[in-house]
């Protein structure tokens, strides 16, 4: 450890540069394009998706749905990896660049619905009820999907009230796969239902994941797969958060009459000519990162139990981890994925990146610790920005600059804060969304 006051600066703001680029090398090696390069390409008029050959001969028609965040970027790697071949509909929050020829596009809300995303959505399930036994459905889901292409299952419930409802689950503190068991029960596209409005055709998945591993399904809440949830699920997760009357009349009233209809599950005649594909996930940017900081001379972990754990909880259990992983080694470097939870209540701008960075600012004041917490889709919360980068020194800048950083934690309030000591990391949307990316380093 350097002696001096200006050595310890010195290092400090090297560990800052230095976690800034294990994230952005993470970012780059999990890209849509390095993805798509490695896993499809067409040759002699033959499709290749990971293990699975497809003879674009042998079907009449071939359409492509492409919906969530990296909805843009994977159509654009697909044209690259194909041709321009395919004709379809893109479903994404953010405008394209270009537009490939032969796409419809539509720009959803998110991190609610919009007019536009009810829009793509019946198209999707137009162009879908026109398939027959000899089309090829090409579906490409990623993060955000479930907000950026929605139709809501019962027509009483008009786009204000599932705007209202969308805000009440997000809002809720409740992990992602419990907010879309919901989702996918009052949507006439999730949880499997876009897949069966293609019944008839021949279908394959490309997932982009921003949910765990384990649940795939929770993707864009599910659209073309099996879905493991249930109305029973639903039931409960609405009790357990106290949903119910913070819902709209609309959305209240299915739930007092428990009208939900179950979605269609593995033996659903809409799976038999289906297959998924992963072709990133958090576990891939994880990997990326681990690589690049080992060729940076750290001993390395990686700890993902924290996914879903409230952010203060999630700060104190990786900071404890990190501490003890620096007694091993004089570099030292812990790698979290997933995403930790941030129950909001009259906050101001700010997301959950934010929050868990400024938490640990105040456990770590005088440390030699730098922590970066980042989304992937360069977009945390209601902020402009993808998340920050904090380290021992940052309370006492928080001091000189008269800023006090428990009232804007309490107040959820994170980015004003960080932004003004040049602490938040602005990405602009990245095209992408493989979940949140912490990096923590000792020195």
């Amino acid at each position: 450890m350097p002696s001096s006051a200006t050595d310890r600066e010195k290092l400090a703001l090297d560990m800052r540069v230095t976690a800034r680029h294990l994230f952005e090398h993470a970012l780059a090696e999990a890209s849509i394009d390095r993805a798509f390069q490695r896993h499809v390409d067409c040759d002699r008029g033959v499709l290749r998706i990971c293990e699975d050959l497809h003879d674009l001969d042998t079907y009449n028609r071939v359409l492509v749905i492409s919906i969530g965040k990296a909805a843009n970027a994977m159509v654009n790697s697909l044209e690259m990896q194909a041709g321009n071949r395919f004709q379809g509909i893109v479903a994404s929050s953010v405008d394209p660049v270009s537009q490939v020829r032969g796409f419809r596009y539509f720009r959803g809300g998110h991190p609610t619905p919009n007019q536009e995303s009810i829009r793509g959505a019946e198209a999707i399930l137009k162009s879908l009820s026109a398939q027959n036994a000899a089309s090829l459905v090409i579906f490409m889901l990623s993060g955000g999907g479930s907000s950026i292409a929605e139709k809501p299952i019962d027509d009483e419930i008009s786009l204000q009230d599932l705007i209202a409802t969308y805000r009440v689950l997000v809002l809720s503190g409740a992990p992602i796969a419990e907010i879309n068991a919901i989702r996918k029960h009052l949507s006439a596209i999730k949880g499997g239902r876009m897949a069966v409005a293609a019944s008839a055709a021949q279908q394959v998945s490309l997932l982009v994941s921003d949910v765990p591993d384990n649940t795939p399904d929770a993707l864009a809440s599910g659209p073309t797969m099996p879905d493991s949830t249930s109305v029973a699920d639903c039931y409960t997760v609405v009790e357990k958060y106290g949903m119910l009357e913070q819902f709209p009349a609309s959305v209240r009233d299915l739930f007092q009459r428990h009208a939900l209809e179950e979605t269609p599950k593995r033996d659903d005649l809409a799976f038999h000519r289906s297959r998924w594909w992963p072709l990133l996930s958090n576990a891939s940017l994880l990997e990326a990162a681990e690589g690049e900081a080992q060729r940076h001379g750290f001993r390395v972990e990686i700890d993902n139990s924290c996914d879903d754990w409230d952010y203060a909880r999630a700060a104190e259990y990786l900071l404890e981890r990190l501490r003890r992983l620096r007694q091993k080694s004089e570099r030292a470097c812990l790698i979290s994925g997933g995403e930790v939870i941030v129950k909001v209540e009259n906050g101001g701008s700010g997301g959950r990146n934010q929050q868990f960075a400024l938490a640990c600012a105040a456990r770590i004041s005088g440390e030699a610790i730098t922590v970066l917490s980042a989304g992937t889709d360069g977009i945390d919360g209601n902020s402009p920005a993808a998340g920050a980068i904090v380290d021992g020194s940052t309370l006492d800048h928080a001091k000189a600059r008269g800023l006090d950083p428990a009232a804007h934690l309490a107040g959820f309030n994170a980015y004003p804060f960080l932004e003004s000591l040049g602490d938040a990391i602005v990405t602009g949307p990245t095209g992408n969304n493989l979940r949140d990316l912490r990096i923590l380093l000792a020195y």
